[in-house]
């Protein structure tokens, strides 16, 4: 099939049925959309201490109270836990509809994470380092990564398939292909899919380890780019194979269109220098919703601001897409969320589909690197001018996944 010749055999489209999503950039859609408009994120948090070394670094840090878990869920109190529901809470109302209308057995829950509830497994393991004994409610269950899922589903009396995706910085991004797998096969009907990773000191110094951090806000697509922020977040979707019911007579519905996924295993990692595998992710993603690459008005890149992410990145859309999309990374507004980045970045064009706010600004000192491809980052008060989203994640292993979302027409 030619790049600009658009397929007939367009897949069935997977509905959302409501975003949650609490991050830096905000928790709820006011102070969302006012961050973006602005360009900044004041939760965007120069931090010490934090690395063994000493060094100073930025990371996306939730400050706001977050609910408790129900003391019936101890071995799930966790502040991952905690602060996935504070996202779960604003899709509470379609999720129960969806239990009324199928039945617990019916509803699966896929999660992505790469921390899970590391950060209190840390501040256990200090306390019994200093005083011989780990806290009364402390259990090694808290920090296992199928941790979250299980309490996702345990909180709302889910029996349906559940289970926790963790292949590092794609991880949110590989639920949207295994539950659009589960509805289309008829195994279930409706799927809670998401990502909720929370900031710990682990992750911090494994990135420091590999040079990968930034000691000022990330630069993605700059010159002088030199790394990323880590963030906490967590986003959830309800995904089904009909709309909402509040939706049915609308003309336009907002829907995952199309997933593509590769792993190219360049390397541990580092991407593959060309882009090869992200490349062959965003075609699949665009024959998947039986798109062509004009048929997207907006491409939310992974954008890490790694010296090496942002060069093949910027080669791969420039391959597929030209130079005619607008094309931004939104992590500096939250931090780069590793397993929570493809849910919360599919969030942020959830936003901008169903608000129809402007287009994320691309964020950086103005000096464009001269050895990128030639795309075009989003200027400020950009609009979506095409129907429809690309975001890309990349991760580890050249684990990469890119997913489409936008308006149908029934």
């Amino acid at each position: 099939m030619s790049n600009t010749t658009k397929k007939d055999n367009k897949s069935t489209p997977v509905y959302i049925h409501g975003c949650g999503f609490h991050s830096a950039l905000g928790k709820n859609a006011e102070e969302i959309h006012s961050r973006l408009q602005q360009g900044a994120s004041p939760d965007m948090l120069p931090v010490k201490g934090w690395l063994n070394d000493g060094s100073d670094t930025v990371v996306g840090k939730i400050r706001e109270f977050l609910p408790a878990v129900p003391a019936r869920y101890q071995q799930q109190d966790t502040f991952n836990n905690r602060l996935a529901l504070s996202a779960l809470q604003q899709i509470t109302a379609p999720i129960e509809h969806a239990i009324n209308q199928y039945g617990k057995d019916r509803l699966a829950v896929i999660i992505g994470t790469s921390t899970s509830g590391i950060s209190d497994g840390e501040k256990a393991l200090s306390q019994q380092m200093d005083n011989g004994s780990f806290p009364a409610d402390y259990h090694y269950y808290q920090q296992e990564i199928g941790n979250p899922a299980e309490f996702v589903a345990d909180y709302f009396g889910l029996e349906g398939p559940t289970y926790t995706i963790s292949t590092a910085c794609s991880s949110s991004g590989r639920v949207f292909l295994s539950a659009k797998r589960l509805l289309k096969m008829g195994i279930v009907d409706a799927v809670i899919v998401g990502g909720v990773d929370s900031l710990c000191q682990l992750t911090l110094n494994g990135f420091h380890g590999l040079d990968a951090l930034s000691n000022t806000l990330c630069n993605p697509f700059s010159k002088n780019r030199n790394g990323i922020n880590i963030g906490e977040a967590a986003a959830f979707m309800l995904l089904a194979l009909t709309p909402e019911s509040d939706e049915k007579q609308a003309k336009q519905k907002i829907a995952l269109l199309g997933v593509g996924d590769s792993s190219d295993a360049h390397h541990i990692s580092a991407p593959h220098p060309e882009g090869n595998g992200a490349e062959e992710a965003m075609r699949k993603a665009l024959d998947d919703a039986g798109l062509a690459p004009e048929d997207i008005g907006y491409i939310n890149a992974h954008g890490t601001a790694t010296p090496l992410n942002d060069e093949m990145e910027a080669k791969a859309i420039h391959r597929v897409f030209g130079t005619k999309i607008p094309v931004s990374s939104t992590k500096p507004f939250t931090g780069h969320t590793l397993g929570a980045a493809s849910a919360v970045e599919a969030a942020i064009c959830w936003h901008i589909l169903h608000y129809g706010i402007d287009l994320p600004a691309q964020i950086n000192d103005a000096e464009i690197a001269n050895s990128l491809a030639p795309i075009t980052l989003v200027e400020p008060k950009a609009k979506l001018v095409q129907p429809a989203i690309l975001s890309n994640s990349f991760a580890f292993g050249g684990n990469n996944i890119s997913l489409i979302f936008g308006y149908t027409h029934d």
